[in-house]
């Protein structure tokens, strides 16, 4: 089968399109042929992994995926596609379903097909276990695939901030994959008053996400008014911080919550998949796609995705001989 090979850590380059036999399901596993997956801000680390084996972080990653390069050479942590075979042990999923998944640190999705457990779990230290179900039934295998990444981490960070249905929220970065997911499901899931943090240019688009408030973090370098937030997501990331990012840091309420998406090893739970298969067929939810390309042209995929301007997602469409 056709499958995207990372044999060292570097540029985008070091991806190259290749054959790989196609796997078999054992007892446990499902069989799920591949028809979109995403190039995620993970896949990108992982790609160009540059910490060094002493940095604890560094070795910890290496550990956990491979130190000169990656363990599994097929990357990718998110897909959408359909059920092509199980295992005999396997009783939740049958042949010709459309599920999405989470692969975690078994990664796998850049290819054309991919076994995993039904019911996954943790196999070493900071490993990531899979998860998987049913899509929504009024998605694309784009849209399902879009916003799987999206809803593993931004779930895990809003249920750690406690919000109350009417508290203040703040997402600094709104506009990312991330982002917009925070946003939706702030808004839509802990009927919280959102405030989105984002470029003039995107203004638009997280505001149709249900935003009720937009602030430009290229115009402003304060949190204009007097308003106070029960929690704030930074959905950027410590590497990436401005003079309004810091203000942020200082509006909270006596008990408010400020947490980054570096913090914590986020666990993804299928409950997240459930809730947002559910939003979705709700159409409380919607998925952002920024570009879309073929499996052949990963390459110029995660160029873009480097460049650290994308709108949402960026989708991988997986095209099958027939």
């Amino acid at each position: 089968m056709k499958a995207i090979i990372c044999t060292a850590y570097g540029p985008p380059d070091v991806l190259q399109l290749g054959e790989v036999e196609k796997p078999a399901p054992k007892k446990n596993e499902i069989l799920i042929k591949i028809q979109a997956t995403a190039v995620t801000a993970s896949d990108r680390i992982l790609r160009g992994f540059k910490l060094p084996v002493w940095h604890p972080m560094g070795f910890l990653m290496g550990i956990v995926v491979g130190f000169s390069r990656p363990r599994n050479p097929v990357l990718g942590m998110v897909l959408a596609g359909e059920v092509e075979a199980i295992g005999q042990a396997v009783t939740g999923f049958k042949p010709g379903d459309q599920v999405f998944a989470f692969t975690g640190t078994r990664f796998g999705c850049y290819a054309e097909y991919i076994c995993l457990p039904e019911s996954d779990r943790s196999r070493y230290p900071g490993d990531i276990p899979s998860v998987i179900a049913l899509k929504p039934t009024n998605a694309t295998y784009e849209e399902a695939a879009a916003v799987v990444y999206g809803m593993v981490l931004a779930a895990y960070f809003l249920q750690k901030g406690a919000i109350q249905p009417g508290q203040q929220v703040l997402i600094y970065g709104a506009s990312g994959a991330i982002g917009t997911t925070a946003v939706q499901l702030a808004k839509h899931h802990y009927e919280a008053e959102v405030t989105a943090v984002c470029s003039g240019a995107n203004a638009e688009l997280v505001k149709s996400l249900g935003a009720d408030h937009i602030i430009d973090y290229t115009r402003e370098d304060t949190i204009p008014g007097e308003r106070r937030y029960n929690f704030v997501l930074d959905a950027v990331g410590k590497k990436k911080t401005s003079p309004l990012k810091v203000a942020c840091q200082h509006t909270l309420t006596p008990d408010g919550r400020y947490l980054s998406v570096d913090e914590g090893n986020p666990t993804p739970q299928v409950e997240g998949l459930r809730l947002l298969r559910d939003l979705m067929e709700a159409n409380k939810f919607k998925a952002v796609i920024d570009r879309r390309y073929p499996l052949e042209e990963m390459v110029e995929a995660h160029r873009y995705v480097d460049g650290g301007h994308k709108k949402g997602n960026v989708i991988i469409t997986v095209a099958h001989d027939t």
